[in-house]
């Protein structure tokens, strides 16, 4: 069982391993949507990455010197079984082996997510995750995943931000595979629940009942425009509706808010949802995985049309938030901003952990994202003074231990990202990594933040920002 605190980092496989269409692995998703033209900033694409297909003994070595407790990585799904279904690619199961092998070794913990976005192009032109079949394949790759690499797990995740698969995939279009069909996303959705209970059991079935699983949601922590504003608080429960508990009710009770069926009524009848479902989705979890950057600000739209977004999801004609199109306006947040143009809000982080433990008193919880992007990460002479960065990281750090203290059963934190990756639909653009990446060369300059992490982790203090620029770099 994950039962201690740990300090780790994160990143995903599309964003880092590179080797696109090496050792039999098959096209994804992120392959196609990331090589039509216009779909991703720069026309860049995952196609090397930063070469941690190739790179990742020296990968797991800075980790190691960094005093990394916890790794949170995720499969390519096309690597190890490139269409979806059938037979596993040996190749791609090796690697991975490997790469778990190497983590025990060293001490630091795998926590390994499935999905983490990457969907088997074929399954994809089967129907994608608004296909019922999708789920079932999924439980399956879970149940070979749990069969082959088992024994060297901490912990699994099932999914990864599974409302970005459903609602920026198939609803707003911004993420692969770029469809703009609100019915679809809310199938996708659900199937998405669907495919995090099949793979639960599937897993426990191959590995026992004591198996520790996870999924990590990306929770959205939204407040009223004007606090005393009934309309407004109905738009902030609106949100939360499509925004959290679209997953959080199938996942943690068993069932669908009342009010995301009756707000999404003229979209679908929800007739996806078979006899049974809910009690499929609902499974033990161990952890409960937390992703936290930002706030947003709502009110009532009382206009015409469509309402303003300024969600921070990126730019696009259709809206991510399905059934508040024409209800609810998302407003500019107050700065401080980090590059994304997400704002930074401390605070929240701590309002949501509290705010999960009052709902879920006995479930477990894990920061399994939390990170920034901000621009000017430069190496000079050999360091990267990324001091926004560390600021980021000591308030939002100093958040997650508040509620700690407060009570919370919080089981670890894991830095977004470790090294500087593809940042989706931003491409290169945008450096969120800890580590810095010299795309040209590929060579690893750990940041300021990275130095800085290595202190906390190694004293057991958090230090001061000013700390950072003064701590001696890696040795080896």
């Amino acid at each position: 069982m994950w039962e201690d605190f740990r300090w780790g980092v994160a990143t995903a496989a599309y964003q880092v391993e590179g080797a696109a269409r090496e050792d039999g692995r098959g096209p994804s998703i992120w392959d196609t949507f990331s090589h039509t033209p216009g779909r991703v900033q720069g026309g860049d694409t995952g196609d090397v990455a930063v070469d941690h297909y190739r790179r990742w003994r020296e990968d797991v070595a800075l980790m190691s010197r960094l005093g990394v407790q916890a790794y949170r990585l995720s499969i390519s799904w096309p690597r190890v079984q490139p269409g979806g279904r059938g037979p596993l690619n040996p190749e791609g199961v090796a690697f991975y082996r490997a790469l778990l092998d190497e983590l025990r070794a060293r001490g630091i913990a795998p926590v390994v997510t499935l999905y983490h976005w990457d969907l088997p192009q074929e399954l994809e032109d089967a129907g994608g995750w608004p296909s019922r079949d999708t789920a079932y394949a999924f439980a399956e790759y879970a149940r070979l995943m749990a069969r082959e690499l088992g024994d060297r797990v901490a912990l699994w995740t099932t999914l990864n931000e599974p409302w970005c698969t459903a609602f920026l995939g198939y609803a707003s279009g911004v993420h692969a595979p770029g469809r703009t069909e609100p019915a679809a996303a809310l199938a996708a959705a659900h199937h998405l629940n669907l495919a995090h209970g099949l793979a639960t059991v599937a897993i426990r079935e191959e590995l026992g009942e004591d198996t520790p699983v996870s999924i990590s949601l990306n929770l959205h922590v939204t407040h009223p425009a004007d606090p005393e504003s009934g309309p407004d608080l109905e738009a902030v429960a609106q949100v939360d509706a499509v925004g959290n508990h679209v997953f959080l009710g199938p996942v943690m009770d068993g069932s669908y808010p009342t009010r995301l069926l009756r707000d999404t009524a003229h979209l679908t009848d929800w007739s996806f949802v078979q006899p049974g479902d809910l009690t499929i989705t609902r499974q033990r979890l161990d952890v409960l995985g937390l992703n936290y950057y930002s706030t947003q600000l709502v009110r009532r739209h009382v206009g015409a049309g469509a309402a303003p977004r300024a969600d921070g999801h990126g730019a696009a004609n259709a809206s991510p938030w399905v059934g508040t199109e024409e209800d609810v306006e998302f407003l500019p947040v107050d700065p401080p901003h980090t590059a994304m143009g997400w704002n930074i809000r401390p605070e929240a982080l701590e309002e949501l952990l509290l705010a999960l433990d009052n709902a879920y008193p006995d479930q477990p919880l894990m920061v399994t994202e939390n990170g920034a992007a901000f621009d000017g990460d430069v190496p000079v002479d050999g360091r990267v003074h990324d001091t926004a960065r560390v600021a980021y990281l000591h308030s939002h750090i100093a958040a997650a231990l508040r509620a700690r203290e407060a009570g919370v059963d919080l089981r670890g934190y894991l830095a977004w990202s470790f090294v500087d990756n593809f940042e989706w639909a931003y491409g290169y653009s945008k450096r969120f990594g800890i580590v810095h990446v010299d795309l040209d060369s590929q060579q690893r300059t750990p940041k300021d933040s990275a130095l800085w992490y290595r202190e906390l982790i190694r004293s057991g203090r958090l230090p001061g920002v000013e700390e950072a620029a003064a701590l001696p770099p890696l040795e080896g």
